[in-house]
């Protein structure tokens, strides 16, 4: 038994240099592996329910896998092309912006010039889109990439946590299954949570922006939904920004109305009706420690660090709180 638990483990240290290698080789495509690591693991339980309906698990890793590809891409695809479509009415928009902005507070008067702003934005603006569109082809072969990863992953989800209790001492499997189960819950409170109330402050903005008069709803309500992934930031930046350019084009009552009516549907409204109803999915992670993860996690590492940093730090918190109790990892903490 002893031979046996000390050939694990140097399977488990062969494992560890293969990974580090692996890492280092194929560091240009790490980042959709997470991805579609965290991905898999979000779509465990519904591939088990797959399973019960009688599909067999290739069927039900295509099914899902596919679906996933399809939906990632669809939301790309119209993301770009709606904001090929009103590139123009956003030039339009700065270029509407006057040649120089004052503003009186008692005695003292402040002039800023904009007209030296707004060139040097319109072509930050055109070469994202030059290089966005230069990367198109890296984009899709890594999609396709995280479509065969997601298939394979929940093809044989198993195999790895099998991997792992192999080699963990068999105390020490509640420790396991308790960073186990805080993985997914963070990750569901990631992607539902988030996931959700990003396409409800979508519909929501579209509808308000539109009724406002807004030349580009569509668009603006994009930018709304993804900004309801930065914590604490959230849609209120975009509001604000709206409010700002209607005072200077002196559209006052549409500034107020997008900031006080705006602030309360667009940015109020999803986090008080979609998340509480979906909180019971996922554990609660503070908003502190979620920032704190999500700003460390994407200035760190990039666009993965959005997934990585809360994460990250979601798993500090569980070693935390499995020190500051009895440590068997029997009993589930609360923060």
């Amino acid at each position: 038994m002893r031979d046996g638990l000390r050939r694990q483990y140097v399977l488990a240290g062969v494992l560890l240099v293969l990974l580090v290698a692996a890492t280092f080789l194929l560091r240009a495509v790490i980042g959709t592996a997470f991805f579609a690591v965290t991905v898999a693991y979000v779509l465990y339980p519904l591939r088990e329910q797959l399973l019960d309906r009688g599909l067999s698990r290739r069927v039900a890793a295509a099914v899902l896998s596919s679906a996933v590809f399809g939906v990632v891409l669809v939301t790309l695809a119209l993301t770009a092309f709606t904001l090929y479509r009103r590139r123009g009415a956003i030039i339009a928009l700065l270029n509407d912006l006057p040649d120089a902005v004052t503003v009186t507070v008692g005695e003292m008067t402040y002039t800023q010039q904009t007209d030296a702003l707004v060139e040097p934005t319109i072509a930050a603006l055109r070469g994202v889109a030059v290089d966005v569109a230069r990367s198109a082809p890296v984009l899709a072969l890594k999609l396709l990439l995280f479509a065969i990863l997601l298939y394979g992953l929940l093809l044989r989800p198993g195999r790895a946590g099998r991997a792992v209790l192999n080699v963990v001492p068999r105390e020490y499997h509640g420790i396991v299954r308790r960073f186990h189960g805080r993985t997914r819950d963070t990750l569901y409170g990631i992607y539902v949570l988030q996931a959700a109330t990003a396409a409800g402050t979508f519909l929501i903005a579209a509808v308000t922006f539109y009724a406002l008069g807004y030349d580009a709803p569509v668009t603006l309500a994009v930018a709304a939904g993804v900004l309801q992934f930065i914590p604490v930031v959230g849609p209120g930046v975009l509001l604000g920004v709206l409010a700002v350019v209607d005072i200077v084009g002196g559209n006052v009552v549409r500034a107020v109305l997008v900031a006080v009516v705006g602030g309360a549907v667009v940015g109020l409204l999803p986090d008080a009706v979609i998340r509480p109803r979906l909180a019971s999915y996922a554990a609660h992670l503070p908003v502190s420690l979620y920032f704190v993860g999500f700003t460390g996690g994407v200035l760190s590492l990039g666009a993965i660090g959005f997934i990585a940093g809360p994460l990250a730090v979601a798993l500090v918190a569980e070693a935390v709180a499995l020190l500051s109790g009895n440590g068997d990892g029997t009993e589930q903490a609360t923060l």
